[in-house]
């Protein structure tokens, strides 16, 4: 069972595919949690009732799931901790479910793109994930995969509150859709505190690129949806497809008056960070996360012929401190990070 491959590619297949927006939305993603009846949840769950929920969950016969694909399930507790930080950084499970779960597992499908955590917060988190603005797909997959396991499963369900939950911003629905955007030119402007002022009127949130409590490095913002309760799924994601329609614009336009404006300055800025990717010796995440960011927006604005958005995608994941061990097979302190991610990005730039 091919489990540890999830760990050795830094770029999911589901990622390699074409979608609308891709310049501006890199992913969309729609997570649904839910519950077992009878059972207390996993911060409350002694070690044995969380295995009980283990196996009725990876109990559910593979021919059920057939139709979205072919799955593999890893268990938490059998892979290394580095292995764990890998999936944390591509976003296959969360630093929750990677650190503080007992008897955690992941259902992954071959390409990435379905992701089932099982006694994370909740017993049961269905991820999907899909390239650039694709935020409905992802919700129709997910909703399908769940009733698949409602079929075989007795889901925690009040009549006047919905689907029970460990946290309560997740109860009602159990649904949270998000999409990872790039906003360079927001931010370049200075309009992106104003625009996500302006999101959190209408109850979405923003996160950095690993969620709550991150930080949105290399100019990588999470929308999402804040509320799970008093509105219907479908309501919910069409009220984060059009906020996020509106941002895309405002960031066209962001971009449009950078070229019209500033383009002189804009092309000295990206041609510089290509250059300091291109022959640096030492460069920490923070700064490659912006040095990259200024490529990708060269590459987007027509200012650089390369790398493709691909390899963009790709160095996302590689720079990342779990990745970075993983590719050169030893730990290493800080310091060596920034050095061997420097040299990562050399000669993935000099491929191309």
């Amino acid at each position: 069972m091919p489990n540890l491959r999830f760990t050795e590619k830094a770029l999911s297949d589901w990622m390699r595919g074409q979608a609308d927006a891709s310049e501006i939305v890199i992913s969309s993603r729609v997570r649904v949690a839910r519950n077992l009846q009878h059972l207390p949840f996993p911060l409350l769950a002694t070690r044995q009732q969380a295995e009980e929920v283990l196996k009725r969950l990876t109990g559910i016969p593979s021919d059920h799931l057939q139709s979205f694909g072919t799955f593999y399930t890893v268990e938490l507790d059998h892979i290394d901790p580095l292995d764990k930080r890998v999936l944390v950084e591509k976003h296959l499970i969360s630093p929750n479910l990677a650190n503080e779960s007992q008897n955690g597992a992941v259902i992954l499908s071959e390409d990435e793109s379905v992701s089932i955590m099982i006694n994370e917060e909740d017993h049961l988190r269905i991820q999907c994930l899909y390239p650039g603005f694709q935020i409905r797909q992802a919700w129709e997959k997910a909703s399908s995969i769940d009733d698949k396991f409602e079929e075989y499963i007795d889901y925690a369900f009040d009549d006047k509150h919905g689907y029970l939950t460990s946290c309560p911003t997740n109860v009602g629905t159990g649904l949270r859709a998000s999409v990872m955007m790039h906003l360079p030119a927001l931010v370049m402007t200075q309009q992106i505190n104003r625009i996500l002022s302006a999101v959190s009127q209408v109850g979405l949130t923003v996160r950095g690129i690993y969620g709550e409590g991150s930080e949105a490095i290399g100019n990588l913002f999470q929308i999402s949806n804040q509320i799970t309760l008093g509105q219907t799924e479908n309501e919910i994601i069409d009220n984060l497809h059009s906020v996020v329609l509106q941002i895309i614009e405002h960031e066209k336009n962001a971009r449009t008056r950078l070229m019209n404006d500033s383009r002189l300055r804009i092309t000295d800025r990206i041609k510089r960070s290509y250059g300091i990717l291109s022959y640096a010796e030492v460069m920490d995440s923070k700064e490659a996360g912006q040095r990259l960011s200024d490529v990708r927006l060269g590459v987007d604005l027509g200012i650089l012929e390369g790398p493709s958005i691909s390899v963009m995608n790709e160095l996302n994941v590689m720079t990342q401190p779990g990745f970075l061990q993983k590719t050169y097979g030893h730990e290493m302190n800080t310091e060596e990070r920034d050095i061997y991610r420097a040299k990562l990005i050399r000669e993935t730039l000099g491929k191309r």
